[in-house]
């Protein structure tokens, strides 16, 4: 199989490959590695693990030609993100102070892909500590993360080295982490697909084990896959949860919320992509209700950052002494951080300027944003609620301060951050799943995400909508640079 043709499958369609012989896992890793390296400039990877990846494709191919059985996921290449642990390579959370911390076991949730076969190819690039959406990293060992599609702009974040490295086909799939929108913003501004799947109480609705990850917050922070089609995240998602491999739901009489304060504001470009979605799904029978999520937003800015920041102060160093890291806490950790906007999220963090508001954050508020999220899905039976993942398209690079402001459509300058994060926050701060596929490109050529959120538990059926709404929608075609060109 040429080069070319090995790059353009998806991780279902190269383990068909893989399974039938017309692909040893070994040429497919070599593919991807020289892919890796052709791409270097776009600042997705962090690390290669190059030797054990080619090893590891060698076993898969060895016990292949001994005709052995081989579990599902046998030759899979994913990327994992920075700062999930894994055992053969440093977890550095991007930042300089974590630059040297290597752990000795992997993450719970990624050794169950490796348990199915999955390889790690190396670790991605993300926003330093994960407190960003652009992965405008200004670390030297990591450096500004960029988007396959215009290099000029973000890739998202903080899981944006995972977004781009699998839109730039150096992986067919991988891991990011999810606080905020760290998994759905990426894969819309990389045109790929995501998964932040249930975490809820934290307890028997958490879908996967949080354990082994550089913590931002215990309430809010979940692992989750990305691909570049939603058939693939599924595949990820069932050897991740356990649960069987979710099946496409069909878009005829599902019901789904269309929340005004989701729209509102958003981008012109943005907007001409989502209607066009929107018209589409009606016209392949599914009911859009127009009924908006009435008092989301304040509960949201009651319950989000107290419970980032303060959990941040508790859950950072109780993660460092777990994984056997001595001598660096939080001071020396602020101390060498890179971006002048992590430096201010680590400031606050640091002096826990969050803890006078986290009880009622967590005991009231956040239990209010659950409680509301149901009784909008129950009374109004609703499947899920439709939005922009991203109310913006990719901004450029502010490669000072590492995020910055825009101007939506001419209007005043706001910041990026809260700009980029502000429809998938809610659902993140309540636990509830959310799954992101491309809807279309603007005018410009840059990828737009359709976002669904789902009630807590509710995630495969969401994977199967989102399936569903990738046949409805299509693939988006490869960035130019992924097959070489400029």
């Amino acid at each position: 199989m040429p080069a070319s043709e090995q790059l353009e499958l998806t991780a279902t369609q190269a383990l068909d490959a893989m399974q039938s012989g017309r692909l040893r896992a070994q040429d497919y890793m070599h593919t991807l590695l020289a892919q890796a390296e052709r791409m270097d400039g776009l600042r997705s990877m962090i690390a290669l693990d190059r030797a054990g990846a080619m090893a590891a494709a060698r076993r898969v191919d060895a016990s292949r030609a001994r005709g052995d059985k081989l579990p599902a996921l046998a030759g899979l290449p994913i990327v994992v993100k920075d700062n999930i642990n894994t055992s053969n390579l440093p977890t550095t959370g991007g930042t300089p102070a974590l630059r040297d911390v290597r752990p000795t076991a992997n993450a719970p949730t990624l050794q169950r892909l490796l348990d199915a076969g999955a390889i790690v190819l190396g670790k991605a690039n993300m926003h330093e500590l994960a407190f960003g959406a652009t992965t405008t990293n200004l670390s030297p060992f990591a450096g500004i993360a960029r988007n396959p599609y215009d290099r000029s702009r973000v890739p998202g974040g903080s899981s944006g080295g995972t977004g781009a490295a699998v839109a730039a086909r150096i992986a067919p799939a991988g891991l990011g982490t999810d606080t905020g929108g760290s998994v759905r913003i990426p894969a819309a501004f990389c045109g790929i697909a995501g998964l932040r799947p249930s975490v809820g109480d934290g307890g028997a609705e958490r879908r996967y084990d949080g354990s082994g990850v550089l913590p931002i917050s215990h309430t809010r922070d979940t692992i989750g896959p990305m691909a570049r089609t939603m058939r693939d995240v599924a595949l990820l998602d069932a050897a991740m949860s356990g649960q069987p491999l979710a099946r496409p739901v069909p878009l005829a009489g599902i019901r789904l919320g269309v929340p005004a304060s989701f729209w509102n504001g958003s981008e012109r470009q943005v907007l001409a992509v989502m209607e066009q979605a929107k018209q589409k799904l009606r016209d392949a029978g599914a009911v859009l209700v127009e009924v908006d999520t009435t008092g989301l937003a304040e509960l949201t800015a009651l319950a989000a950052f107290p419970i980032a920041l303060h959990e941040a102060h508790e859950d950072i160093p109780a993660y460092l002494r777990k994984t056997g890291v001595q001598g660096i806490g939080l001071e020396e950790i602020l101390a060498q951080v890179a971006g002048p906007d992590v430096k201010g999220a680590m400031q606050a963090v640091v002096q826990d300027v969050a803890g006078k508001d986290y009880a009622a954050a967590i005991g009231i508020h956040r239990p209010r944003m659950r409680q509301l999220y149901a009784d909008y899905f129950a009374q109004n039976r609703l499947d899920g609620a439709l939005f922009p993942t991203v109310q913006v398209a990719a901004p450029v690079i502010d490669p000072v301060n590492g995020t910055s402001k825009i101007s939506i459509d001419g209007r005043a300058p706001v910041d990026t951050f809260p700009a980029i994060i502000r429809n998938t926050d809610p659902g993140s701060t309540a636990g509830i799943p959310g799954i992101t596929v491309p809807a279309g490109l603007t005018a410009g050529g840059l990828p737009v995400g359709l976002a669904v959120d789902g009630p807590v538990g509710s995630d495969a059926r969401l994977l199967g909508i989102g399936m569903a709404l990738e046949d409805l929608l299509g693939l988006l075609p490869a960035p130019r640079l992924a097959g070489g060109a400029a």
